[in-house]
């Protein structure tokens, strides 16, 4: 059994890519959501391959399923349509287009083909992880879905409880009876642990 080997990446930045290995018997549909998956997408919108050559230009679609537009040539279905009926050289291309209201455009090219399975993986798989993907509905930070939790634990709200000015105090008096009450709160706090 063949395991073709794709490299997906975005349109606009070919430094951000997944490769994702998958069987020449499995369907356009299959790699379609290890397409969502390896970027991080939801599967809640229109999406479409086309058959391309090596300038990128757009041949026909093999659709999730038949929309109300106009095509050329009625679209081929993913569910339907083998990866490997659809390779026609060693280094096939294909672009994804998914949601259509955003349109978010993947090259994905073959970059290799073996006979060998490998035995540990479950195909569609994804193999190799290179950037930082783009955020489906934002943008991503580094922290990623992690800074709102420390927003939340830190409450990063100008004004919050332990965010004053310099020299203010709880009470509103001067800096020195500020600094009385942090050494008095200091030693309350000392004995309570």
């Amino acid at each position: 059994m063949a395991i073709l080997k794709f490299r997906i990446y975005l349109e606009e930045d070919d430094s951000v890519y997944r490769d994702v290995a998958i069987k020449h018997t499995q369907t356009f549909e299959d790699l379609h959501f290890a397409i969502l998956k390896s970027y991080e997408f939801d599967s809640k919108h229109h999406a479409t391959f086309y058959r391309s050559n090596d300038s990128w230009l757009r041949g026909r679609e093999i659709s999730l399923e038949k929309y109300e537009k106009s095509y050329k040539a009625e679209p081929l279905i993913m569910r339907t349509v083998t990866i490997g009926s659809e390779i026609r050289d060693t280094n096939q291309k294909f672009i994804y287009q998914y949601d259509f209201v955003k349109n978010w455009f993947f090259m994905v090219e073959l970059i290799n083909v073996s006979k060998e399975e490998n035995g540990r993986l479950t195909y569609p798989a994804i193999t190799r992880t290179e950037g930082i993907g783009p955020q489906q509905y934002g943008t991503r930070s580094l922290l990623g879905n992690k800074f709102a939790d420390i927003e939340e634990k830190y409450d990063l709200v100008k004004g919050a409880e332990g965010f004053k000015e310099e020299g203010e105090s709880d009470n509103g008096g001067d800096g020195e009876d500020a600094e009385a009450g942090t050494e008095e709160s200091s030693e309350d706090e000392a004995g309570e642990y």
